[in-house]
């Protein structure tokens, strides 16, 4: 399990840490926890992609409690689809021009 946070709302978080008097760490994170099948499926879902996936054993993850950055006021605006959907397209274009790139 993970939780991911789009940029928009990290930048958000750090502001508002910064500019309080918390001064303990402080994890800036969605409460949106997703296990690794679920990030791959909505990779593939929003790029558009059909995969076939090998699973091999690894690290289960950890939840990180988000009550301190909660506490300044700190919400996300951005699901994990809403993130992925404003960043593949960027990165299928950097992709396709490291592409071309290498055709030259």
């Amino acid at each position: 399990m993970r939780s991911y946070i789009y940029v928009d709302d990290l930048v958000d978080g750090i502001r508002l840490l910064t500019g309080s008097d918390v001064e303990e760490p402080t994890n800036i994170g969605s409460r949106q926890y997703v296990a690794v099948a679920e990030l791959v499926e909505a990779v593939a879902s929003v790029a558009g992609k059909s995969i076939s996936v090998r699973w091999v054993e690894g690290p289960v993850g950890v939840r990180f409690s988000n009550d301190r950055i909660e506490s300044l006021g700190f919400v996300t605006r951005h699901s994990l689809l809403d993130g992925l959907r404003a960043t593949c397209p960027r990165v299928e274009q950097q992709a396709g021009a490291a592409r071309a790139a290498e055709r030259r």
